[in-house]
Order: C-alpha cells, then sequence, then structure tokens
C-alpha cells in the first residue's frame, strides 16, 4: 500500500511539473471528473455497440468523416448545408435512436440493470457447441418432414434483448425434443419465433419486425418475411421452416437461402460458431497481454 502511496505521489508531482511547463493546473477533483466522463464514455460505447444502433452510429460516423475532410480543403457548399442541417439533424439523431434511447432509460430505471452499469468485468461471448448444431438441424428437417412450421434465431453478437422480451421466457438447454414441443400446431408456444442464445433456449412466442424489401419471393409468407427482417437489424442467423412446403432456409445478413440441406445449415452454423470462438480467443489473448504487463 504505502508503494502505491508513493507512486501516485511520483506521478502527481511529474504530472504537475508538464502542466506547470505548459502554464495549465491540474487539480484532484479535474481527474476526477476526467474518469467519470471516461467511465459514463466507455458504458455508452458498449451500449450501443450491444444494439442495432451500432450500425447507425457507424453510418454517422462516416458522414462526420466527409465533413472534416470538406473542413480541411475549405469545400463551402458542403460545409454550407452541414451548418444549416446540424440543428436539423440532431432531432433526426433523436427520432432514430428513439427505441434504444427509451430502452436505455427503461434498464438504467431498473435496479439490476443499475448495478450492471458500474461492473467493470466484461463478460464472455456466448458461443453454441457442436452438440446444439445438431439438434438444430435435427429439429429442423424433422418438422419439415411432417410440414410443422418453425421460426428459429440464433442470437449472435447484437444482443436481440428487445425482441425476447415480447416472448414467453424458456429458459433451456437446446434439444431437438424441445425445439420439436414447442412449434407443435396447436400447443401454446407455437406461433412466433424462438429466440436461442447459446446453448440455452431463452424465449418463445417472440415478434420479430418484418422486412420490407422488394427482393423477396412474393410467394413467401410472413414467417420469410421475420427472418430476413431480424437479420437486416442484426447479425443473428434464422432458422425457417416452412408450414406449407416443409423445405427448410436460412436467413443471414439480410438475404434467405431457400430449400437448403443439412450441409449448407450445418456449414452456416460452423461459420458463426468459428466468429465466436475467434472473438473469446481474441479476448483472453488481450487480457493475458494485460496481466503479463
Amino acid at each position: 500500500m504505502q508503494d502505491i502511496i508513493e507512486l501516485l505521489n511520483v506521478f502527481q508531482e511529474n504530472l504537475s511539473s508538464v502542466l506547470s511547463m505548459a502554464n495549465l493546473t491540474l487539480t484532484w477533483v479535474d481527474v476526477v471528473e476526467i474518469l467519470i466522463i471516461s467511465f459514463l464514455f466507455y458504458n455508452i460505447l458498449l451500449w450501443v455497440k450491444s444494439t442495432r444502433a451500432w450500425n447507425l452510429f457507424k453510418g454517422i460516423m462516416v458522414i462526420l468523416i466527409f465533413v472534416l475532410v470538406a473542413a480541411l480543403f475549405q469545400m463551402s457548399t458542403i460545409l454550407w448545408i452541414a451548418e444549416n442541417t446540424l440543428n436539423v439533424g440532431l432531432i433526426a439523431i433523436v427520432v432514430i435512436f428513439q427505441p434504444e434511447l427509451r430502452k436505455a432509460l427503461e434498464n438504467l430505471g431498473g435496479r439490476n440493470r443499475f448495478m450492471k452499469l458500474f461492473n467493470m468485468s466484461k463478460s464472455e461471448s456466448v458461443k453454441f457447441s457442436d452438440h446444439t448444431i445438431e439438434e438444430l438441424i435435427k429439429a429442423a428437417y424433422a418438422m419439415g418432414k411432417v410440414k410443422t412450421g418453425a421460426l428459429i434465431v440464433i442470437e449472435n453478437e447484437v444482443l436481440l434483448n428487445e425482441y425476447i422480451g415480447t416472448g414467453i421466457d424458456v429458459d433451456a438447454l437446446v434439444s431437438s425434443q424441445l425445439l420439436i414441443n414447442i412449434f407443435e400446431k396447436n400447443t401454446p408456444l407455437h406461433d412466433g419465433a424462438v429466440i436461442l442464445r447459446g446453448d440455452r433456449v431463452v424465449s418463445a412466442t417472440c415478434y420479430l419486425p418484418l422486412s420490407d424489401s422488394l427482393s423477396i419471393s412474393k410467394d413467401l409468407g410472413t414467417r420469410h418475411r421475420a427472418a430476413v427482417g431480424i437479420s437486416e437489424v442484426s447479425d443473428s442467423l434464422t432458422i425457417v421452416v416452412s408450414e406449407e412446403t416443409g423445405k427448410v432456409s436460412v436467413a443471414l445478413r439480410g438475404r434467405i437461402y431457400r430449400d437448403i440441406d443439412a450441409d449448407f445449415l450445418r456449414d452456416k452454423l460452423r461459420q458463426m460458431q468459428k466468429r465466436n470462438q475467434e472473438i473469446t480467443r481474441m479476448e483472453l489473448i488481450k487480457r493475458r497481454f494485460k496481466d503479463e504487463k
């Protein structure tokens, strides 16, 4: 403890000498203020990255980069447009991010969510096992044989809490028997989508956003449009079993692959699993590097 105090004193003396050379003053209040702002900014970025607002945020950053380039090269017309649309742009940002901002305020008001704000530990990247992949394939094609409609969403990096909240909590390990039983006709949970997180079925009877893409074939119904819709606003993968034909399809990154076989589905699931495993390895490498330092 004494060593830490001495180290802080040395740091303060060195920082004070640097600031005095620059005719600046820095008090402990300023240091605390900087730490609080950094902490809040860090948690805001974490929140943005865990929602679909992340893609919108990246789009705004691209626009700001163009404005910065225009300012460097004195492009008067672009700068005039940027200045006159600034106020409108701020209102537009609030309107665009309205669902995410409302959800964030609701979470902040909850006691458990408020406590998590001060949790500095990072959660592990959730990935699903090979057993889960095989159970998903087994369930999809078993339901396809008897023409039982199904909609199964596998969460990736973007959290789907907004859509999980529209359904009924299940919180059970993934198994083909469970999925087949959920989508059995005339059962309480068969209507809507099932959302998976890792190796667990999180929620059933979930409502998903419908895609308004004109590229979707007219012979596809609401279930397929919902699968494409959730893939447009997140990086999830959705398995669809047609109730009319029994064919299995998969929606990913705004595209739908129709009438696929088990090998194609297995390949897509393993690609998604591999990406999550690589993310986990990178986190472990970063942590080890920090420990060594």
